[in-house]
């Protein structure tokens, strides 16, 4: 197998493919190349390029950025509170389960794009439907990763909390919760993103501001070098906050064993070379220990 780079390699390697997928990009288009794909309707690079500085100079890409980044917000952060808290609660009450569990597996296969209709219902302002929307798309991803994150703990562990006289907010704070947090991270990595696409569609329905809804309106009259800013956008605001939400991962489980590459080589471990313990009862190599004669 092939040794890994260093990380300089690797992060160099990353920007070469970038700079080659964009150096394609202008060819395809700046030569207006149509084969099976029509690439003379795309803009060049240079053109959405040009269209993003004249964007950041203005105000209204700034409002549409805070409001998209705070509908997001929002909705994530309810989404995760409800969502590990209901995950929690399935997965160690039978009653819970069976109260709540037929209603949400209902619910859950539901787009939740397709809730925009109850959300103007049922919500007096667009704003609140937009979260609404945002919190929906991530519930679902986090409940589901939080309850099978549970449910996979070993009981060992609850059980030795018992014997030392834990309660059970102790138990869930000690043991249930930090056990559970690879997983309801893995949730959270999957609902950030869900939350985006659902947002920016949400925005592009029933919004007045927002990336998504500029993005629209520029589709309507026909800017589709803004809608190439819009897209660009939204790509870097789905991968800053997915890496966030990554890094906070690997900071509150850092405790946990680290996989490393296939192909770094781990050294050989040292046979053993004492002489004070008789060869008869010294392991032998291959065979466990508990099967040892």
């Amino acid at each position: 197998m092939s040794r890994p780079l260093p990380k300089a390699g690797r992060y160099a390697l990353r920007a070469a493919s970038l700079a080659v997928a964009l150096a394609g990009w202008q060819l395809l288009t700046s030569r207006d190349i149509d084969l099976w794909l029509r690439f003379s309707q795309f803009p060049t690079v240079t053109d959405v390029a040009s269209a993003f500085a004249d964007r950041l100079t203005g105000p209204d890409y700034w409002t549409d950025l805070t409001a998209s980044l705070t509908r997001i917000l929002t909705g994530f952060l309810l989404a995760a509170v409800l969502g590990v808290a209901t995950g929690v609660l399935i997965a160690r009450s039978p009653l819970a389960e069976d109260l709540l569990g037929p209603f949400l597996e209902v619910v859950r296969p539901i787009p939740a794009i397709a809730l925009v209709p109850v959300a103007i219902l049922l919500f007096p302002s667009n704003e609140q439907g937009i979260v609404f929307i945002t919190c929906t798309a991530a519930f679902f991803p986090v409940l589901v990763s939080t309850r099978h994150a549970v449910r996979a703990l070993t009981p060992v562990w609850e059980e030795a909390v018992l014997t030392m006289g834990a309660g059970r907010w102790r138990i869930i704070a000690s043991v249930v919760l930090p056990g559970a947090l690879p997983g309801i991270f893995g949730g959270l990595s999957v609902g950030i993103g869900v939350s985006w696409i659902c947002v920016i569609s949400a925005e592009m329905i029933s919004g007045q501001y927002g990336v998504g809804y500029r993005t629209w309106q520029d589709y309507t009259v026909v800017d589709y070098a803004g809608v190439f800013v819009g897209m660009v956008t939204i790509g870097v605001l789905g991968w800053l906050t997915s890496t966030a939400v990554e890094l906070l991962g690997r900071r509150l489980t850092r405790w946990l064993p680290r996989t490393s590459y296939a192909g770094r080589r781990t050294p050989r471990r040292a046979r053993s070379t004492r002489t004070d313990v008789p060869v008869s009862v010294r392991p032998k190599e291959g065979i466990p220990h508990d099967q040892l004669v």
